[in-house]
């Protein structure tokens, strides 16, 4: 305890520029009277700003399934840690990184830090954009874990799952889509766009497998693979309604039941798509300690409080190197992979990214996991700017 309120008091004699870290008691800052119902990215977006920055070096412990720790004591370098915090609590006028909302980092399997800035709630899910796919992914490695698929069925055609499609109707070579090309982005679906206005005007053929039909149906021909890789919602798509074809009950209730609530993963959002499933391309909401949690199971080899979770075998697979999207990044199960170099030292990071700067970075070889939600324009900065000021805080090099 005495540790935990050095820590505290060193905190606020740090200068913080937005102003001192937020005191009372110690609390981080929440939204009163949250209801499930009033989870929506649009109610996130008329969050007031926080008064001040919330930043701890000694996370609370919840009983929400996280172990904590103290930074500094259990790991990690105070003042560079602190030093970042400061940058992301400046007033910026830069809307492509001055409007970061939460920033925590788990070392060593212990949540060390946490801190929340502007609309950045603890208990308010944030908007994950892209990492909705990465969570599609979770899903699918789920259902393997429990026998409803195998690694060999991410070779099989996704129409082997989609028994209510029309094949005589679809686009030369779509009957050719495995699950594996889909959840790697190389479909190879290609459709115009005059003709995805046409089927957004008309969302009632979209229900179900209808929408699955659509871009089989009138995609462009489909070349053998290998194929280009195009980021795009069709992909993802196909990967939750193969979910749903395969688990008894729908997709919506395996995800709340089988992969989130074991995890402690219990306050959340998850949009529906024009198919009436989940939206997998984007749409879920979730809270920045639960991201923790996603990046935990990452690091453990899909391992979760000593449990089986996922595959180990399907978790490596998905997180690898499967195809080069630019020359620094590669794409995996709609997980992202780089190896970030500071000096002469190279750290491979395994990533879940969404627009605006939503992230979850899984570092193997530091036992690090970091994770940060904006409402910044595009990507930001902070793809960029983490690595330089936080690796050296808890490399031990």
């Amino acid at each position: 305890m005495k540790l935990k309120t050095l820590a505290y008091l060193l905190l606020l004699c740090l200068p913080i520029l937005a102003g001192k870290a937020q005191s009372g008691n110690g609390l981080a800052p929440e939204v009163t009277d949250l209801n499930a119902k009033d989870v929506s990215y649009e109610k996130e977006k008329g969050l007031t700003y926080l008064k001040k920055p919330f930043i701890s070096l000694a996370p609370r412990e919840k009983k929400d399934q996280l172990q904590v720790g103290t930074l500094g004591k259990d790991g990690g370098d105070k003042k560079l840690v602190l030093k970042y915090a400061r940058i992301l609590a400046e007033k910026s006028e830069d809307p492509k990184s001055g409007k970061t909302d939460s920033l925590l980092i788990a070392y060593k399997g212990k949540l060390l830090f946490e801190s929340y800035f502007r609309r950045g709630r603890a208990n308010y899910p944030h908007y994950q954009m892209s990492i909705t796919k990465s969570y599609t992914t979770m899903a699918l490695g789920r259902a393997m874990q429990l026998g409803y698929l195998s690694m060999e069925d991410l070779d099989k055609p996704v129409l082997s799952f989609l028994k209510k499609l029309d094949a005589s109707k679809l686009a030369k070579g779509a009957d050719k889509i495995t699950l594996h090309e889909a959840m790697h982005m190389s479909s190879g679906i290609r459709l115009p766009k005059k003709k995805i206005n046409q089927l957004i005007d008309r969302p009632e053929r979209l229900l179900g497998q209808g929408q699955i039909q659509a871009y089989l149906q009138f995609s462009s021909p489909i070349p053998p693979y290998p194929r280009d890789f195009k980021y795009q919602a069709s992909d993802p798509s196909i990967t939750m309604q193969v979910l749903q074809s395969v688990v008894p009950g729908s997709a919506e209730d395996f995800i709340r039941d089988e992969l989130l609530k074991p995890m402690g993963i219990l306050t959340y959002h998850w949009q529906e798509d024009l198919s009436g499933l989940p939206k997998s391309a984007a749409g879920s909401s979730v809270l920045s300690r639960d991201m923790i949690k996603m990046g935990l199971l990452v690091l453990g080899g899909g391992n979760w409080n000593g449990k089986r979770h996922l595959p180990e075998k399907f978790l490596k697979k998905a997180t690898s190197a499967l195809v080069q999207t630019s020359p620094s990044s590669h794409y995996g199960y709609f997980w992202w992979r780089q190896t970030w170099e500071i000096g002469d030292a190279k750290y491979p990071c395994i990533q879940g990214r969404g627009a605006g700067g939503q992230f979850i970075f899984v570092l193997p070889t530091l036992e690090l996991v970091i994770v940060a939600t904006a409402h910044n324009k595009g990507m930001g900065k902070m793809l960029w700017g983490i690595p330089g000021y936080l690796i050296p805080a808890f490399n031990a090099k």
